[in-house]
């Protein structure tokens, strides 16, 4: 099983560059980073794991902008996003830094999407809350427009793109109806996240990893429904705690890669954790 690893990355932690070097040099997979703009003060929404929101959420830095970082210092350690805010980015913008993104890794992007929980930072960047997945969708569609080998137009609901020479391309290439960078999508399970799963993705990113044993079989009716290949499905439990026999219980459910959760902090204690992943590895 493959083991990455998940941090918020901020102002106040280790930094990309020595986090990466670490990663590499003990044989660990892969980093992925989450992304929030910004947080407002007048919140509302609230945190969806209960109690106060962690500081750190007001104070990630920008993930592609860390994962350069991270790809300029390492060779095969795999980069990721977990997630990307996908309703809240210009998708031309998007497209254009997560195909550099992979063109300057040789192929080492993830692109792990989803829809957001803060409903006032959403808002801070236009997204009407209740078309936030549509919207995601369609800005995900003009992305593998400007992917595409040829010049590709794309109209859609909310935003169009002409025919366009659209360089550098991402390294991975069509397969079935993705391109792109690998694209995993985040999200609680259910019908509606399951069917755009198998339309729209490589697979899913469920937080925590539980339910797993229930939640699977169903994602992979919806995915042979779609006539997706039932080998290329990928399942990618993220910010796991592991506990005792949680990795065999994956293991034994097919799951090929897992993403540890490390400490929003300083170097001592993140290496620390790392120390203590390294026995799973």
């Amino acid at each position: 099983m493959r083991i990455a690893t998940t941090i918020f990355l901020t102002d106040e932690t280790i930094t990309p560059v020595r986090l990466a070097r670490e990663l590499e040099q003990r044989g660990f997979h892969g980093l992925y980073l989450p992304e929030h703009t910004h947080i407002p003060v007048s919140r509302e929404t609230p945190y969806p794991a209960g109690g106060e929101l962690p500081a750190e959420y007001g104070r990630t830095l920008d993930p592609f902008v860390a994962l350069a970082q991270a790809a300029a210092v390492t060779e095969r350690l795999a980069l990721g996003t977990g997630i990307t805010l996908i309703a809240q980015h210009d998708p031309i913008d998007l497209a254009k830094q997560a195909a550099t993104l992979d063109h300057l890794s040789g192929g080492r992007l993830t692109l792990g999407i989803g829809f957001g929980w803060n409903v006032e930072e959403a808002a801070d960047h236009g997204v009407e809350w209740a078309t936030r997945r549509s919207l995601g969708s369609d800005r995900l569609a003009l992305m593998r427009a400007l992917w595409a080998d040829e010049p590709t137009a794309y109209e859609g609901r909310f935003a169009s793109v002409r025919a366009s020479h659209a360089y550098p391309k991402p390294v991975q290439g069509q397969r079935g109806p993705v391109n792109g960078p690998r694209t995993l999508i985040g999200g609680a399970a259910g019908p509606r996240l399951f069917a755009q799963i198998a339309r729209d993705a490589d697979g899913w990113l469920p937080i925590g990893g539980r339910g797993l044993t229930q939640a699977l079989p169903k994602l992979r009716t919806e995915w042979e429904a779609a006539g997706r290949d039932p080998g290329h499905l990928q399942v990618v439990p993220y910010a796991v705690v592991p506990g005792p026999g949680k990795l065999a219980h994956y293991a034994e459910l097919g799951i090929e890669e897992v993403v540890l959760h490390l400490p929003s902090a300083g170097e001592t204690e993140v290496l620390r954790a790392l120390d203590a992943y390294a026995a799973h590895l």
